[in-house]
């Protein structure tokens, strides 16, 4: 379990396949009444073609204009008081910049250090040959040392095309800040739709790393109605049936010889190769 000041981190994008990993951040939030601590100035480094603006309404019906950015976040004092342990939880929400990532890196750093946050967790979703009907499969990697005897995980061998979260990971580790990857594999088969299941499963994953407890509920509730749903697009469907059955098979043998990480590493590493320039997987 990791102890101390802990930042979690999500971004739309490349990163985040059918947007499970920021899914589960903004149940976070929500679970947190979290406060904005900081954010970057959304000129600086987002491509507004890329990344619109999109026009909203306030509680008092007055329209504005919401612009992409990423945001430090805690928990408000509430939220603190019902859960003191939320007191050393961060996150860090936002979407995948599209210009000056080095600079970006920086200023994150920045807040990073000021708050003296000293593990970080980095969230991640990718497509991959798996069953919507079964568990949601995962991959944990860190290269810090301490980490992966503490956590009994390995380091990541992957080379090849990169996110944001990677140029964040290695902005901390060089200033001796460990970081913790923790990405979830989603079926490829239904990637243009939110998967929260996949999101539950990585706040379920979250509540094991920090030692916390979420109110899930509401994301549990969408998880049952999203398999639902595809279960009844499956039984209209015999080859995507027959597909998925497939996929049941090759996963209930994984299961049943206690695959390593492994595989689930090599599947990570399939996946990011064989989409170089899809800047977001989560949308596509």
């Amino acid at each position: 379990m990791l102890t101390g000041r802990i930042l979690i981190v999500a971004f739309e994008g490349w990163n985040d396949a059918t947007e499970a990993a920021s899914g589960a951040l903004k149940a976070l939030t929500e679970h947190m009444s979290a406060e904005i601590l900081e954010a970057v100035d959304p000129e600086d480094y987002y491509d507004f073609q890329f990344s619109r603006p999109v026009a909203e309404f306030d509680d008092n019906g007055q329209r504005y204009l919401a612009w992409p950015t990423t945001e430090l976040l805690q928990a408000n004092s509430e939220a603190i008081k019902k859960q003191p342990e939320l007191k050393d939880v961060y996150l860090l929400l936002g979407t995948e910049p599209s210009r000056r990532w080095i600079t970006f890196a920086a200023e994150v750093l920045e807040m990073v250090q000021d708050r003296e946050i000293e593990h970080v967790v980095m969230l991640g979703a990718m497509l991959a040959d798996v069953p919507h009907s079964r568990p949601v499969p995962f991959f944990k990697s860190s290269q810090n040392l301490k980490l992966q005897a503490t956590l009994g995980v390995g380091a990541s061998n992957y080379e090849g095309p990169v996110g944001i979260l990677a140029v964040l990971a290695q902005a901390f580790e060089s200033e001796n800040i460990p970081v913790l990857s923790l990405w979830a594999s989603v079926p490829h088969y239904v990637h243009n739709s939110s998967n929260p299941k996949a999101a539950l499963g990585i706040l379920n994953q979250l509540e094991i790393l920090i030692g916390s407890r979420f109110a899930t509920n509401e994301l549990a509730e969408q998880a049952v109605e999203w398999e639902k749903s595809i279960d009844e697009v499956a039984e209209a469907d015999d080859e995507l049936a027959s597909y998925i059955e497939q996929l049941e098979t090759s996963r209930d043998a994984l299961d049943s010889e206690e695959a390593s990480g492994d595989s689930l590493a090599r599947e990570l590493e399939k996946y990011l190769k064989s989409r170089p320039d899809a800047p977001e997987a989560g949308k596509a």
